[in-house]
């Protein structure tokens, strides 16, 4: 199993280098990776990253020396063996044995005896090593901050920040939801009936369910879709509930031109697109845009794929648009930390920070400004992220709407398919893990106000 400890610690330097996300560093190693060791590649290298800081105070005690001291090579190694070890229980012979191989091909040999050391030291001493116990609860706030970021191995400066605005048992219960593996949620793709999908499904034996809270989304385990048969795989789409959620607050309807000026790799657009009930090969009236060619390749992929009639352009949103005001609705899912999607895209956890912040929300203004000029009178404007944080969330929505007056917040009666208990008391979709058990997404819809 040495390639694939090899594989999921490449991918993790690569990652702590900042060259890339750990949904590129996995695709790019699984090419060399055999078809029955892909999923552990994936269980490795997520899981080592949830619990990053949980292992590296087990690897400072086991190797009485601070991790920042340890050469990176050595230290991922060891990081992945300490994950096997601590949450795997896989046999300590064969986690030591592998992870001397693995450093050495990683040409890190001088290392070898190091790793043995710790990794001989961490397995007899196991769970002594002393973690941050759960504090009481008129504890110093220090000592939660130290139980969230260290036990539940999240950055202290997130766990501060949940802590304050959150209170402790909500920001345990998020840090906690966060070290999960999360269910697969799907829909159909464009043409496909939701019960038929449903049926399919379980005739295959997949335990599925209907989602909780998007009526034509279904919810599968972890790890399903290996299981499926081809022609069953492709007629789903997999996407996230709250992802979901989002496509929903823009209540696309037939007849309307819509713009998804963000829409890359197209989840939101195919949910809109069945909303506004549109033909295979009926003339769009769907626009899907995105920057980067890479992202607009995979926009057109998975929009072919799923049967979806939408015009593809390719546009910054940063900059003024190529549209007058034509459109009933246009929908910005702004780039953005990710802060609240940490139980898909753990390497966030590690990889971002709070001076990160003010730059996505002046890309995000700059994103709501430009849109803003696409959106006919009496339109709406539907602004969205996935971040947990109110930088870029209904901080930034109140700082646009003092900025341009002649847009306001929609009334809720636009958003009838979402449940009213993801709903703040202004109507904007605000989904978190300790209230809802999903991502955290938020969602504003604006309307443009007729002219007079």
């Amino acid at each position: 199993m040495t390639p694939v400890r090899v594989a999921a610690a490449r991918a993790l330097l690569a990652i702590e280098d900042g060259h890339t996300t750990l949904a590129a560093a996995l695709a790019d190693a699984r090419i060399d990776i055999a078809d029955r060791d892909k999923a552990l590649l994936v269980e490795l290298a997520t899981g080592t990253l949830r619990w990053r800081n949980e292992l590296d105070a087990c690897i400072a005690a086991a190797s009485r020396r601070s991790v920042t001291q340890i050469d990176p090579r050595a230290l991922v190694v060891l990081r992945l063996a300490a994950y096997q070890l601590r949450h795997l229980r896989v046999p300590p012979h064969a986690v030591v044995h592998e992870s001397v191989e693995a450093v050495r091909e990683l040409r890190a040999a001088r290392a070898a005896g190091f790793v043995n050391a710790v990794l001989r030291t961490l397995q007899r001493r196991d769970r002594t090593i002393s973690l941050p116990k759960r504090p009481e609860a008129d504890a110093h706030r220090d000592a939660k901050v130290a139980y969230l970021s260290v036990t539940l191995s999240h950055p202290a400066w997130l766990a501060a920040r949940w802590l304050d605005r959150v209170g402790f048992e909500a920001a345990e219960t998020w840090c906690r939801f966060n070290n999960t593996t999360p269910d697969v949620t799907v829909r159909p793709v464009h043409g496909v009936a939701h019960e038929d999908l449903l049926a399919r499904l379980r005739a295959e034996s997949i335990d599925a369910t209907p989602a909780p809270y998007v009526t034509d989304a279904i919810r599968l385990p972890p790890g399903t879709l290996g299981r499926l048969s081809e022609p069953l795989r492709a007629d789903l789409v997999v996407q996230d509930e709250g992802a979901q959620l989002v496509a929903r607050m823009a209540a696309a309807r037939a007849g309307e031109r819509v713009l998804d000026a963000c829409a890359s790799p197209g989840g939101k657009t195919i949910v809109m697109a069945a909303d506004m009930h549109i033909a295979r090969h009926a003339r769009a009236t769907l626009v899907a845009a995105d920057f980067r060619a890479s992202r607009v390749a995979l926009l057109a992929q998975t929009l072919d794929r799923a049967h979806v009639p939408a015009a593809i352009v390719r546009l910054d949103a940063r900059r003024p648009l190529p549209f007058a005001d034509v459109f009933d609705c246009v929908v910005l899912d702004a780039p953005c930390s990710g802060l609240g999607v940490l139980r898909r895209d753990p390497d966030l956890k590690w990889t971002r920070s709070s001076d990160d912040l003010p730059r996505f929300a002046a890309d995000q203004l700059a994103m709501f400004d430009a849109c803003a000029s696409a959106v006919k009178p009496g339109g709406r404007l539907v602004y969205a992220t996935c971040s947990s944080e109110p930088e870029e969330n209904g901080s930034l929505v109140a700082s646009f709407l003092q900025s341009h007056r002649e847009f306001a917040l929609a009334q809720r009666d636009r958003a009838t398919t979402v449940p009213a208990s993801l709903l703040t008391g202004d109507g904007c979709l605000s989904t978190n893990p300790p209230a809802h058990g999903l991502e955290a997404f938020f969602t504003a819809v604006l309307e443009r106000r007729s002219a007079a």
